[in-house]
């Protein structure tokens, strides 16, 4: 049996995520499910990103945008900010699917257990496809 997996794109913007995200909701018919800022985050984060949207999530019909900004140092350029974001449901999947993935390309974020209670990666592959990859932890 094939582990479930649910694949999502995920834009990165310029300090204008939420802006964008109203947008889109607007267009689509959707609802802002979720919007997260760094300064909400335990992260250390510099004053001027503090507003910045670190998570943000939209659904319309059966589809889900998820979205964020970029941290001021590290500007996404056109053409690169999107990434498709896969989500597992299995700590072994999301080790197998990420090394497969990840081989011939460049791991941006090696996988590790988050504050928010996933174990999550990023990478570039070989074709220069940007990937997140997301397992949900199980609760204690």
């Amino acid at each position: 049996m094939i582990p479930l997996m649910n694949l999502n794109c995920y834009l990165t913007f310029n300090g204008d995520c939420e802006q964008a995200m109203n947008f889109y909701s607007q267009a689509l018919n959707g609802t802002i499910q979720y919007m997260q800022r760094f300064g909400e985050s335990p992260m250390e984060i510099p004053e001027t990103a503090k507003n910045r949207v670190m998570h943000a999530v939209l659904s319309f019909g059966d589809n889900v945008l998820m979205a964020s900004d970029s941290m001021p140092d590290f500007p996404v350029q056109p053409g690169t900010h999107c990434s498709l974001s896969l989500n597992l449901t299995s700590g072994d999947e999301i080790e197998r699917v990420f090394g497969a993935i990840s081989e011939g390309g460049n791991v941006t974020m090696p996988l590790e257990d988050t504050f928010w209670g996933a174990r999550f990666g990023m990478c570039t592959d070989r074709f220069g496809v940007n990937w997140m990859f997301n397992y949900d932890l199980p609760k204690n």
